[in-house]
């Protein structure tokens, strides 16, 4: 079941056209949740893929899945540094940036703002989410668009069909090996 939870939430990651994804499980106990890690990491490797923990709070996970490169890719981006800088990340470390976050999650009781730059959402998309405090979007499918619609229209459309082609081939028998496209976006 938790295989399935990861195709349903993290297909455009697992097809190399979104960043990251963030998913919560629920497991009997940390062996369980460490064997599923470590799972997944095997059936990633040499894929640019990887997952790691956020949170576990009563053996509910927050687990992220994400494409290293691209990450540090999106962080280059001028406007996501000062974002990320303004808010006391350290913008040319992407490992250290995680690590932040993740204090950042276990400090709080939802997601900081800045979640959004780890999942590959238009910077333009996380400053005006912080900027308006969540409010005056123009709409929300995926994230709070605040920036090009159209174009995000367009992206949520593909993660959609993304998301149900992957089902299907999981549900087929798919492994997730053989659904995780190796290398880098696509888009």
């Amino acid at each position: 079941m938790t295989e399935k939870l990861l195709v349903r939430h993290c297909a455009p990651t697992l097809a190399a056209i979104k960043t990251g994804n963030i998913f919560s499980c629920v497991f009997e106990d940390a062996e369980e949740m460490k064997n599923f890690i470590r799972k997944t990491n095997k059936a990633f490797r040499g894929k640019g893929v990887r997952t790691i923990p956020l949170r576990n709070r009563d053996n509910k996970m927050l687990l992220y899945v994400f494409r290293p490169e691209l990450l540090k890719k999106d962080m280059e981006n001028d406007m996501v540094c000062t974002i990320m800088r303004e808010l006391g990340y350290c913008c040319g470390n992407v490992e250290k940036c995680i690590v932040k976050l993740i204090k950042r999650i276990e400090e709080s009781n939802g997601f900081p703002h800045e979640v959004g730059v780890f999942l590959g959402f238009p910077p333009e998309d996380v400053r005006g989410f912080i900027q308006n405090k969540a409010k005056d979007f123009k709409f929300a499918v995926y994230w709070k668009v605040y920036g090009d619609e159209e174009k995000a229209r367009r992206t949520f459309a593909r993660y959609r069909k993304c998301s149900e082609i992957y089902l299907d081939r999981f549900e087929r028998g798919f492994t997730l090996e053989k659904l995780t496209v190796a290398g880098k976006r696509t888009n």
